[in-house]
This record gives structure tokens, sequence and C-alpha cells, in this order.
């Protein structure tokens, strides 16, 4: 969620852009590296499906001629992962849509360690649910003002007027997601997402068996790709790189 201060296709078009924890902001802004059209059948997407060895996808191999530092439509690695994006809605804490669109960005290697993850999954008969990918830092601004709380909220501050201090969010290394089985069909979790209360806590008990399994799948999934939860929110994942990539204020 908030929390946490504590390529793609080689010939992609990529476009110029900016990278929770501290850091300064990026001196030369990164790049977004876009999805392959739909349409475009010379094009195709690294993990289109399952993956035999989740751990030697197309996106692996290439991932050399793509700059780190860049930022990933998470739709480039798999086309079909879900997507609810809570900011780019109504149905979030805000009550108010907060992105001018519902899209994914990851920095290049935490979308492919994603991938990964997608792919084992996949293999099980589940899939991800993804709720929120990088966040740009005026937008964590927002939420500290609706929600003070160095628990759930990382506090951002800059400094001469640039981002200084932030979430792994504002990174592009952090992600929010969900377990759903194959039709699509969300998994009983602990709670929703952005629930404030003790119920959204790792050690949480006072729920029901299946949604404790349920997180704990998703979050052994997880780690085995890099992935390190946060005690308050079953939901919330950092990258183990994180602190490779800088904050950014760039817009989606």
């Amino acid at each position: 969620m908030f929390h946490s201060n504590a390529a793609c296709l080689v010939g992609l078009l990529v476009l110029s852009v900016g990278a929770c924890g501290d850091g300064a902001s990026a001196s030369h802004p990164p790049k977004f590296v876009e999805p392959a059209s739909p349409q475009a059948s010379d094009a195709q997407p690294f993990v289109a499906g399952p993956v035999a060895d989740a751990g030697d996808s197309a996106f692996d191999r290439d991932a050399a001629d793509i700059d780190p530092a860049s930022f990933v439509d998470i739709r480039s690695i798999d086309p079909e992962i879900l997507l609810d994006m809570r900011y780019a809605g109504e149905n979030n804490f805000a009550k108010r849509i907060v992105y001018p669109k519902a899209r994914c960005l990851l920095r290049a290697p935490v979308a492919a360690a994603l991938g990964r993850v997608q792919a084992r999954l996949r293999a099980q008969g589940l899939q991800l649910l993804l709720w929120d990918c990088y966040r740009p830092f005026h937008v964590q601004e927002e939420f500290w003002k609706l929600v003070p709380d160095s628990k759930y909220v990382a506090k951002p501050t800059r400094r001469n007027g640039e981002p200084w201090r932030g979430s792994k969010h504002n990174r592009g290394a952090a992600v929010d997601l969900s377990l759903a089985d194959a039709s699509g069909t969300q998994l009983v979790m602990p709670t929703d997402h952005d629930d404030f209360s003790e119920r959204a806590h790792r050690d949480a008990i006072d729920i029901p068996k299946a949604a404790i399994r349920n997180a704990k799948r998703l979050d052994e999934a997880m780690r085995l790709e890099g992935f390190q939860g946060i005690e308050t929110e079953w939901w919330h994942f950092d990258h183990a790189g994180w602190k490779d990539y800088e904050l950014s204020d760039q817009s989606l």
C-alpha cells in the first residue's frame, strides 16, 4: 500500500520518464517501456501464458538490453495479468479518483520478478490481482495528509523542493496485490485493500482460516522472487532491490 520508508521486449517503444525508503530524486529521468500493441502480431509479450521454467523467461534472457532504471508496464510482461488499480477509481480509502489511468508501472527488474511470480502461480491454477504499483510522489503527499500515520503511510518529505524520503511505491519497487483463481475471482483474504485495522496485520489471527492460508500462499510465492512483506499490510510487498531506484514524481 503506502508503506515503507524503511525488458521487456527489445524493440518496445521506450519513452522518457523519471524512482519507499529514503533517497534523493533522480537527476536524469528514467524511461517508460510501453506494452506491445495487442494488434501488433510481430510484438509478442515475454510471458504469454504459462512458462515451463518460471526462472528462465524470455524477459530474463533479454533484460540486459533494458535499462534497469526504466519503468515497465506490467502488461508488457503479461498482457492478461489482472488489474484492479484502486486509485484509478473510487473504490479506495480516499473515495475518489487519484490516478489518471489504471496502469501498473514498475522498475524493469521488479516487473520481471513479478512476471515470474505470475508464471509460478498460473501453473498452480492461480494468478495475481494487482491493486497498486508505482505511485507518483505528489500522490504520496496527498495520502499522508489523509492518513498521517507512519504505520500505514510512509511520510513523504522534500529537500530543496525535491523528493527526499517517501514510499517504496514512489521508487517503482513495491506492489499491493491479492490472489485470484484461474477465472479471475479473488480468493478469500484477511481484509480488503487499505484496511487500517489490525486484521490486516500479517500476524492477525481473528480471521478465517482460509484467508490465513491464502495470504500465506501469496507471501510464499512473492518471497521466492525476492519480495518481502511488511507487518501491517498483508497485501504490500517490497522488492529486495528497492534501494537501487530513486524516488520519482513522474506522471503515470
